[in-house]
Formats: C-alpha cells, sequence, structure tokens
C-alpha cells in the first residue's frame, strides 16, 4: 500500500522473523557466537534469554539457515514447550526422523542414545533446539538434563540450545535444576536496543527495502526519538510503531513521519512503561573461546550479508 508511496521494494517493518534484517548489536553478536560457537564446537548446552520481541526467533532463524547449509549438522526444532514428558521425547525423535509412534518411554531413549552414538562415530553434529524453553515443565527440563549425559570422553553427543523468556533463567536457577544448571556451557542475554541502536535498526530496515538515502527523511531523529521513548528498544514493538506510521504517512500523504504521528500510535496501541527485569550476567567465554567464536562469527555474517534473494 504504501510501497510504492515511498518507493520501497519491500516492507521494511514486518513482523515475521526475517534472518535478511538481522541488526547486529554488541549483544547479538554474543548471543550469536555462544550459540553457533556452541554447536560447532560440541560444547553441550547453551541458553538464550531475553524479553519478549527482542528478537531471540530472529537469532535462532540465523543460526539454523545456517546450519542447514551443513552436511554434518541434523537438528531437532521443538517450539511447543507445553507438551508432557513423554510427547517432548515423542516429538524430537520423530524431528531426528526417527520412528516414534507406539514407543514407551525406554524405548526411545534407546533409540535416541544408539542414533547420536551413531553419528558422533561419523564426527557428526547432533542438535536439540527448544524454543519458548520458559514453558518448559520442570519434568521435562529434568529430561533434558538427563540427555546431556549422552557424552563420549570428549565431548557431548547432543548439543542442546534452550531459547526463552527471563522466566527461563528463573527456572534454571531453583535448586531443583541445580544438576542443569552447572552443566550449561554458555549463557547469552538479549536486552532491548539503546537509542543509538533504535536508530541504526530503523535505517537498516529502510534501506534494505530500497529508501536508500531517503530512510533519514522519512524517519527523521525526532521521529526516531519519539519511537525509541515508546518502544522502550524492543523491536517486535519499534516495528508495529513504525509499520503503522508508515501508514499513516501514506494516508495523509505525507513524505515524513512525524513525531506527532508517533505518539498517536503509540495512543492507539496503549504503548506504556512496563517495569524493566534486573539483567543477569551471562557466562563468560575465556580468551580462546573469544578467538574461536569471532572466527565462527566471520563466517555467519558472510552468510547474512549475502543479498536476500540468494539467501534459501
Amino acid at each position: 500500500m504504501y510501497k510504492a508511496f515511498f518507493n520501497l521494494k519491500r516492507n521494511p517493518f514486518e513482523i515475521t522473523p526475517d534472518p535478511a534484517f538481522l541488526f547486529p548489536t554488541k549483544k547479538h553478536n554474543e548471543a550469536l557466537a555462544a550459540l553457533y560457537y556452541g554447536v560447532k564446537r560440541h560444547k553441550g548446552f547453551v541458553v538464550l534469554t531475553g524479553e519478549v520481541g527482542t528478537g531471540k526467533t530472529l537469532l535462532l532463524r540465523c543460526l539454523l539457515q545456517l546450519l542447514k547449509r551443513s552436511n554434518d549438522v541434523a537438528y531437532a526444532y521443538v517450539f511447543n514447550g507445553l507438551l508432557s514428558p513423554l510427547e517432548f521425547l515423542q516429538y524430537v525423535s520423530g524431528d531426528f526422523g526417527l520412528q516414534a509412534s507406539g514407543k514407551n518411554k525406554s524405548e526411545l531413549l534407546q533409540q535416541l542414545a544408539a542414533f547420536l552414538i551413531s553419528r558422533s562415530q561419523k564426527n557428526l553434529t547432533t542438535v536439540l533446539v527448544v524454543d519458548e524453553a520458559h514453558h518448559l515443565s520442570t519434568d521435562i527440563l529434568e529430561e533434558i538434563r538427563l540427555l546431556t549425559n549422552l557424552e563420549t570422553a570428549q565431548e557431548k553427543l547432543l548439543q542442546i540450545l534452550l531459547v526463552g523468556q527471563p522466566e527461563l533463567d528463573e527456572k534454571l536457577d531453583s535448586a531443583n535444576l541445580r544438576q542443569l544448571k552447572q552443566r550449561i556451557a554458555f549463557r547469552a542475554q538479549l536486552n532491548p536496543l539503546d537509542l543509538s541502536e533504535t536508530k541504526g535498526y530503523i535505517e537498516r530496515r529502510m534501506q534494505l527495502a530500497g529508501a536508500g538515502a531517503n530512510a533519514a527523511e522519512i524517519f527523521p531523529l525526532p521521529t526516531i526519538a519519539a519511537v525509541y521513548r515508546h518502544s522502550q528498544g524492543i523491536p517486535r514493538l519499534i516495528n508495529t510503531v513504525c509499520e503503522n506510521a508508515l501508514i499513516g504517512a501514506y494516508a495523509k500523504q505525507a513524505r515524513t513521519v512525524t513525531a506527532e504521528l508517533i505518539e498517536d500510535i503509540a495512543t492507539d496501541f496503549r504503548l506504556g512503561v512496563t517495569r524493566e527485569r534486573e539483567v543477569q550476567p551471562g557466562k563468560s567465554m575465556d580468551d580462546t573461546d573469544v578467538r574461536k567464536a569471532a572466527r565462527t562469527l566471520l563466517e555467519l555474517y558472510a552468510y547474512l550479508q549475502k543479498p536476500p534473494s540468494s539467501v534459501q
């Protein structure tokens, strides 16, 4: 609707996570390094948390796109944490292409162990990715802990990535899950963007959508400041506000989105101030890990920076 008016080739603020629109902040760099390095180096257990809308699933999509290009990696992707322990094991087994129907828990575990051992003997990597992991029950988290027991003398047979909201940190910090917490190799956290990052985020998306040098004219600094104030730097809210701002500006046939228009949209969406959570520090990587992670990030960004049409 507004694309032709603003000379855009695509919608810049779609809510659907699109790896082509990744805006790598320092925190995103650290999180990608932890996830990618944790998988490639067989570290076993990595946790990523962040508030609603901070870009966790987008990071996960970027990682999975890269893993799909590798012939030595197979992964199971679980996005529904509201399962029973048996349903969880059935889902994981089925996603790995194993026969799950009609098998009991013991049979599923034996089959999964044989699958992981077979892949390890061929120097292949196997990954379990759980999105929305804050919904997982204590029983399922305990099943995941038991899966981490599958290992050789040198490495873990199953690489596990848990991604969820800060409630996941709270669960992992509970006393009855202390054994699982001790097995976490890396913990990363995504925070909302600051004002400078919000400006870069909006401009990058506009430029990728085809705005070019006009991005600053469409969203001038006072407007970006208003977006930041009402979105509190949460990417999903930035997308919602900016998408509606472009529609509103088009309706008025205005080439510039004004701060006043952002105020109107914020009122319509009842955007208010919410209590900030305390930021929990992650487990830092040592110097050797940092250097290795930096090298893997170079490979990751080389892939992500390809033109969107070339990303499969």
